[in-house]
């Protein structure tokens, strides 16, 4: 099942870039069929640009995603004035959530995880580009079922999902 459209990823882009920035390298090397929604772009332009044309500018990009990615590292919990808001966004708008744990855990890390995504229905896996592209093609259609249904709070794939992907 190829992955329609796009994918917003958001995270601390003061320590965790480098963790954007293999997932685009993935990208490229590996021939993923996801696309990436470059919420970073706007950096240079933030200093000089006001908050509010660039949360309009964001919030047109979460729009036009199907997938909402978080990566969740040390600072990320901490972080209010973009990460917040585009989670905020996000659940808004019902966007099928993954969040991914930079630390490799496969579950909810609850002393990293942002409060805002601790009870909100969403994936949460380990960093790596075979998980990944699983929660990509699957999260969705989960989601859409779970919530229909009236589940809230975190999910996480069953070690078995890990092993049948020839993961650990």
């Amino acid at each position: 099942m190829a992955y329609r459209e796009r994918v917003f990823i958001s995270f601390d882009g003061d320590n965790d870039i480098h963790y954007y920035r293999l997932m685009k390298a993935w990208k490229q090397n590996d021939r993923t069929d996801f696309s990436f929604v470059d919420a970073h772009e706007l950096s240079q332009s933030r200093d000089s640009s006001q908050e509010e044309s660039i949360k309009r500018s964001l919030r047109d990009r979460l729009t036009a995603s199907k997938v909402f990615v978080s990566l969740v590292g040390e600072s990320t919990r901490y972080l209010y004035k973009f990460v917040r808001w585009e989670i905020e966004q996000a659940i808004g708008l019902r966007i099928p959530i993954i969040v991914v744990n930079l630390n490799g855990r496969k579950e909810i890390d609850a002393e990293k995880c942002p409060p805002l995504l601790r009870d909100t229905l969403a994936v949460h896996v380990s960093f790596g580009p075979i998980i990944l592209q699983h929660a990509l093609e699957s999260w969705p259609n989960e989601f859409e079922s779970l919530r229909a249904q009236g589940f809230h709070g975190a999910r996480h794939y069953a070690p078995s999902v890990y092993v049948s992907l020839g993961m650990n």
